[in-house]
């Protein structure tokens, strides 16, 4: 069934009198499993709170409730699962509870046909594009080979989960859909700045962080004689905007961009991000306040029920490892969260059986980690047996230690960037010029006859998850058939994309030894890291780099099941 997102008006339930004087904030609440709406709902009002809207599809309730005992008060219901704080639902009072809709779709939310044509998209002989001699990315997973046998359908949608994409970047303009594009988040003026637009919803081709594009360049920056060129130059993309300007990424913006991307047909979405205020969601975790726990449970069994839905819909789902340097399955004390509100962090030791990354840790997602251009593991990127997928280039700035190469932003991705980010951070000025700081933040200005426009080289797992998600556009544009509810799409079941990907990728052992010490680059004995494993699958190769030739030449030795 469709999910439904419904705004709900003012005036559902009177605030009970004393909570008149408590601030009123946003929660995430998730309704139990076989549970009874209505009775959840009636739970929320006794507990105080006053309904936003609902996700039908994970069956979660947002609600402005006040801001001290309503997480356990509403858990206490047979019919609630547990709540977690929604930070883009607007703070109010009990007095002015109820009214507006703060952190709804930017737009309509049902899932109608999505255009395109389907299609082999084969070309022999694309001329490489200006800056490609500078995408190591690409050559490492094969993109440039496979151009002669697959570039990508248009027919083949790949949702971005991230901070925005710039539609107005030559190499992205053509690629993004803004029709089926989306907004579920709003900017909070205390934490992202001033709003650009009235209502503080940003447009749907817009991105003021600037990750999100460079994401989304990675995976289908146009093949157009200008730029850079993505893995998939011709699949379409969808931009869904769920992330903060400044950086964040909350629960509910997420859930429902996850959602709506699986009604409406997605193929892949990338996730680059870890879900805030909780690095590691904990069950049951001592340091941890009752009510914090249920906000960390109710985020694992939230986004799992998200992720579920989009899979049982079609959809491939890629997620970074993280920037940690830990190995997933054996975390260290985690001293980063929460980390929102600011400064509210504090040590907790970390429990592996207890204690999840979400997305990465999540079922049905494949984790990703990154590599420099010497294929050795980035310094900086999670690892591990227990929740490698697979690796990518994701960029490694110290990789090369001891040559010319070393502390290079060459080692790193380069990727599209928008203007309009690079204006607010200073990286250029009111002339479009790159400044002493743009130039510190690896920003390239392009120019191509009268056309100009914005690259930087970054690096993480953030840049390697998308090459992944690139390569499996490519496979179900290969591989795909036509989906008959949304013609002129393809549809492919994800679990035979992820056995093309597992079975075609370039298997690399673990290194000899298998301890890596990164103290020569003024790293600390911490960021050491030893590979577990073998040639077929390890902690720092997953079961390879995964591989866009071998993947569109080769993907028919592996059939559906």
């Amino acid at each position: 069934m469709p999910v439904v997102l419904v705004l709900l008006a003012s005036g559902l339930a009177a605030v009970p009198t004393q909570a008149a004087a408590q601030a009123l904030i946003g929660y995430t609440v998730l309704v139990e499993s076989g549970a009874n709406r209505d009775a959840a709902i009636a739970a929320i009002r006794a507990a105080g709170g006053t309904v936003v809207k609902q996700n039908t599809a994970v069956g979660t309730v947002t609600a402005r409730a006040p801001e001290s005992g309503f997480i356990e008060q509403v858990t206490a219901s047979d019919a609630v699962f547990g709540a977690a704080r929604d930070f883009t639902v607007e703070e109010t009072t009990a007095e002015a509870s109820g009214s507006g809709s703060s952190g709804s779709v930017s737009g309509s939310v049902s899932a109608g046909s999505v255009s395109g044509s389907a299609g082999s998209g084969s070309v022999q002989g694309v001329e490489p594009d200006p800056l490609e001699d500078q995408q190591w990315g690409l050559r490492m997973v094969r993109a440039d080979l496979a151009r002669d046998k697959q570039l990508g359908s248009g027919g083949v949608y790949v949702g971005v989960l991230d901070s925005g994409i710039d539609g107005s970047h030559p190499d992205l303009s053509a690629r993004l859909d803004r029709s089926l594009s989306r907004n579920f988040t709003r900017d909070i003026p205390l934490v992202d700045g001033p709003c650009e637009v009235k209502g503080c919803v940003d447009p749907v081709d817009v991105d003021d962080d600037g990750h999100g594009t460079h994401v989304a360049g990675i995976i289908a920056a146009s093949a157009n004689g200008f730029g850079t060129a993505g893995v998939a130059p011709r699949v379409t993309l969808v931009n869904l905007r769920a992330q903060q300007d400044s950086g964040y990424q909350f629960l509910q913006p997420t859930v429902d961009a996850l959602t709506y991307g699986a009604d409406i047909g997605l193929d892949v979405i990338n996730m680059s991000f870890f879900l805030d205020p909780w690095r590691y969601n904990c069950s049951a975790n001592p340091n941890d306040t009752p009510a914090e726990q249920i906000e960390q449970r109710t985020t694992v069994a939230t986004m799992q029920r998200a992720l579920d839905y989009a899979y049982g819909k079609g959809v491939t789902l890629v997620s970074s490892m993280g920037n940690n340097h830990e190995d997933l399955g054996k975390p260290r004390t985690d001293t980063g969260s929460p980390d929102f509100p600011p400064d509210g962090e504090r040590a907790r030791p970390i429990d592996n059986e207890t204690c999840l990354k979400v997305p990465a840790e999540s079922e049905h997602v494949l984790g990703v980690t990154a590599l420099g251009p010497s294929q050795a593991k980035s310094d900086r990127s999670d690892y591990g047996v227990e929740r490698i997928d697979l690796s990518a280039p994701g960029g490694y700035f110290k990789d090369y230690f001891g040559t010319p190469w070393y502390e290079t932003k060459e080692n790193r991705i380069l990727s599209t960037y928008p203007r309009s980010a690079s204006l607010a951070k200073g990286f250029i000025d009111a002339d479009d010029n790159v400044t002493p700081l743009g130039v510190q933040n690896h920003l390239v200005k392009h120019c191509v006859g009268g056309t100009c426009a914005f690259y930087a080289f970054a690096d993480g797992t953030s840049m390697a998850s998308p090459h992944v998600a690139g390569v499996a556009a490519l496979t179900v544009s290969q591989y795909g058939t036509a989906d008959p509810a949304r013609p002129g799409t393809l549809t492919m079941s994800p679990a035979r994309v992820e056995r093309i990907l597992k079975g075609t990728a370039h298997k690399v052992p673990c290194p000899s030894p298998r301890t890596v010490s990164y103290e020569q680059t003024g790293r600390t004995p911490e960021w050491n890291a030893t590979c577990e494993g073998d040639l077929n699958f390890n902690g720092f190769y997953g079961h390879g780099i995964v591989d866009a030739y071998h993947a569109v030449t080769r993907g028919g030795e592996f059939p559906g099941v």
